[in-house]
């Protein structure tokens, strides 16, 4: 990492060491009371600078695909656990050297794969799908919602295979609490608790918001204990946001400023290209230092400098009109955001910062003409 004097030039991500920590002593603090074992979704943060770090408190990393789950083995260690709603021929040879746990989400993929992966020494579970919804208002993120191709359900449960299964796993939550995970637990014994006993582990997915002020970490440990005491398996969690939530930031400057019936602010960052979960869950990202739209004295409508007429971010109001080459900062945006980032309009990516627990702040990457370039042809 090169440490930075002066101004950096903008966008960029910045990653806070102190909060990150923050959630991680968390993090360990629930392994150590519940005997379970918390491992980093990089689906959500795959920043793989601060593995190292990471590393102190989780058991491993998740991945959903042959290169995740390469850098999960490369960067991380530990144990890499890898689940595909389903899986290639041409590249099953190779993601056995990364994989020490592959889940299957079917009973045809388990037939096809997991003899192989058995000779190999790996550890294989099948996904189940408990259909029992517990989010509201973002089906996108369901997999429990009809038609989902996500996970086995009971119906399309086959005991033949058994003999190749030592867990099962389950992942159904968005940012939510634990009285969802009790819930959902609930609805995956009532249909497949007869064959947890026959298990050796059970992963209860992501989607747990353990770091955020208000979840209810009590009952998380009272669901891990009950499922351990009572089918004797190893529990597995497998958190991306709760690992980073509000450890990281969006640094962007005004461009411009114009007026359409509203005031308008030219960001030089993206919603589509820097943060699209904006625009696919949708959501509001904080900002610091601003309110919601009629309560400070200036409500501006941020957007991005790309040709997509919704490319925006949101309606913050501000205590002073905004001005060109004013800085604005958005929160937790570790999560999901490097991860998707693209360059759409030859938008450029943000840089990356990481800021230590002395406040010192050093460059971890700076991205260029040829990172866009070597993309296309």
């Amino acid at each position: 990492m090169q440490p930075i004097t002066g101004e950096m030039r903008t966008p960029y991500f910045l990653v806070d060491e102190t909060r990150l920590t923050h959630n991680l002593e968390i993090l360990r603090d629930v392994q150590e009371r519940a005997g379970c074992k918390i491992l980093l979704a990089q689906k959500a943060f795959s920043m793989f600078a601060v593995y190292p770090l990471l590393r102190q408190y989780l058991a491993g990393s998740t991945a959903s695909g042959l290169y995740e789950a390469r850098l999960g083995h490369e960067e991380f260690g530990g144990e890499t656990h890898v689940f595909s709603p389903a899986y290639r021929e041409d590249e099953w040879d190779e993601l056995l050297q990364y994989a020490d746990d592959i889940v299957f989400n079917s009973p045809a993929q388990v037939r096809r794969f997991a003899p192989r992966a058995r000779v190999a020494g790996k550890s294989c579970g099948l996904r189940l799908n408990p259909e029992h919804s517990t989010q509201e208002g973002h089906a996108i993120y369901d997999p429990c919602s009809p038609g989902s191709r996500l996970g086995t359900t009971l119906a399309q449960f086959d005991e033949s295979i058994l003999p190749l299964l030592d867990g099962l796993h389950f992942h159904t939550l968005c940012e939510q609490n634990s009285d969802a995970l009790e819930e959902t637990v609930a609805a995956v014994e009532k249909k497949f608790g007869r064959w947890l006993p026959q298990m050796k582990w059970l992963n209860l997915g992501g989607g747990h918001h353990i770091t955020r002020d208000d979840y209810d970490v009590e009952r998380l440990i009272r669901v891990v204990r009950h499922l351990k005491e009572t089918y004797h398996v190893e529990v597995y969690l497998e958190p991306g946001e709760a690992v980073v939530l509000n450890a990281g930031f969006l640094v962007t400057s005004v461009l411009e400023t114009l007026q359409n019936g509203m005031d308008i602010a030219i960001l030089d960052t993206s919603a589509a290209c820097h943060m699209p979960d904006v625009l696919e869950m949708p959501y509001r990202p904080p900002l610091q230092d601003a309110g919601q739209p009629g309560e400070k004295a200036h409500t501006f409508r941020l957007g991005g400098p790309t040709c997509l007429a919704g490319d925006v971010i949101g309606d913050y109001s501000f205590d002073a009109p905004l001005r060109e080459g004013d800085r604005l900062v958005f929160e937790d945006m570790a999560l999901y955001t490097m991860v998707k980032t693209n360059t759409f309009n030859g938008m450029a990516l943000p840089s990356i910062v990481w800021r230590d627990k002395n406040g010192n702040c050093f460059l971890v990457r700076r991205f260029g003409y040829e990172d866009f370039k070597e993309r296309l042809s």
